[in-house]
């Protein structure tokens, strides 16, 4: 495996970084302070070609590998972790999904609108009894004519108010608990859809997280993805390369973290010098850059898979389980070398902290990716638990 960048990747590197830094970081406290969605932001991202990543260029995307888009969201997460999300959640899940999925007709009537930044997506997966146990969804589709008429509810879903379509699950069957699970493309000018209750979170403030109603939504028979009862394996099948995506975001706010904690520590002074001088602080940076390097390598090796056409959901889960709780770990560590004011909302540190906690739970839950990867390996034994 090469673990260097090529030179179009270094371009886009730091076309996004110096992106970042001038138009995300210095408003990123406001927008967090404000639970503000910056729906501005998102037209410029598109226009950079930053939300149809990985969908090719005759569908209106950018015709770009994971690597190019795990280096975006790391980038981007370095900045501020809830436009990471938000542009992870477009990309990976709503589009993706699409684009894997839905009919040549449905891709060209949508595709280039969401990955130009016109249209917004979301995805919905999780419902208030179905969460870690996605085989529980209770939103019904039923067939009526040549319409599909959609049913129930779905909560924690990335922007259920801002957005203009979703991709949704629903039930289209009572056959078992994952079988007679079907997909639906549904936007949301359609008649008896409609955002619901906005959470006020710990973290990622400034992307927008509202539950979903439906209440006798018609859409056309021909927005259900792929083909009937497929839902949920297509859920999966999304959800390897989201699972990349998070650990990206992941390694992105750890790095921002960090890069923060290693500054501060070459100004702060105690005891008349430096605290970098100090060999505890000194381990603490240590460590720090380890983990981050070491998640970042995980993230790159699933990532370099999913490239090359292997699947990959046993690397995502790695990726996503270990980067995440680095995140977690790094943003902690960094509050604790700035101190007191590490508490405080004038440092950066804060805010990455408890963004960082989301990534250990979205997109499925770090107990489930160690499921995942107990299952992947004992599978590969022949062990049919």
């Amino acid at each position: 495996m090469d673990f260097q960048l090529g030179q179009d990747q270094l371009a886009i590197r730091e076309m996004v970084r110096d992106f970042a830094r001038k138009e995300i970081a210095p408003n990123a406290l406001e927008w967090d302070e404000a639970q503000h969605f910056p729906r501005e932001l998102f037209s410029k991202l598109g226009e950079l070609g930053l939300l149809g990543v990985v969908i090719p260029e005759e569908d209106g995307g950018s015709g770009l590998g994971y690597i190019d888009y795990v280096t975006i969201l790391e980038e981007i997460g370095a900045a501020d972790g809830s436009i990471g999300l938000s542009v992870a959640a477009h990309n990976s899940l709503c589009t993706n999904h699409l684009y894997l999925f839905g009919s040549d007709d449905l891709k060209r009537e949508y595709l280039s609108r969401l990955a130009s930044g016109e249209w917004i997506g979301a995805w919905g997966l999780t419902e208030p009894e179905a969460g870690s146990d996605a085989g529980g969804t209770r939103t019904t589709a039923v067939r009526d004519g040549d319409e599909w008429v959609l049913n129930g509810s779905k909560t924690f879903i990335t922007h259920a108010t801002v957005g203009d379509a979703a991709v949704l699950v629903a039930r289209t069957s009572a056959e078992g608990s994952h079988h007679g699970i079907s997909a639906f493309f549904v936007p949301f000018d359609r008649p008896g859809v409609s955002p619901g209750k906005k959470e006020n979170k710990l973290g990622m403030r400034a992307s927008d997280t509202s539950s979903l109603v439906l209440e006798d939504c018609r859409i056309p028979e021909d927005y259900l993805l792929g083909n009937e009862g497929e839902g949920f394996v297509q859920a999966m099948k999304v959800l390897d390369g989201g699972r990349i995506s998070i650990a990206a975001l992941s390694v992105g706010i750890a790095r921002g973290a960090f890069d923060a904690a290693l500054s501060y520590s070459t100004v702060r002074e105690q005891f008349g010098k430096p605290i970098s001088s100090f060999q505890l602080t000194q381990a603490k940076l240590a460590d720090m850059a380890t983990s981050v390097d070491a998640a970042r390598l995980l993230t790159q090796r699933s990532a370099t898979m999913k490239d090359a056409g292997f699947t990959t959901t046993r690397e995502s889960a790695m990726a996503k389980v270990y980067a995440s709780e680095v995140a977690v770990a790094v943003a902690e560590e960094a509050v604790q070398i700035h101190g007191g004011y590490g508490y405080t909302k004038e440092y950066p540190v804060e805010r990455a902290w408890r963004d960082a906690k989301l990534c250990t739970i979205g997109e499925g839950t770090s107990e489930i990716q160690r499921m995942v990867i107990a299952r992947e390996l004992l599978k590969s034994l022949g062990d049919p638990t």
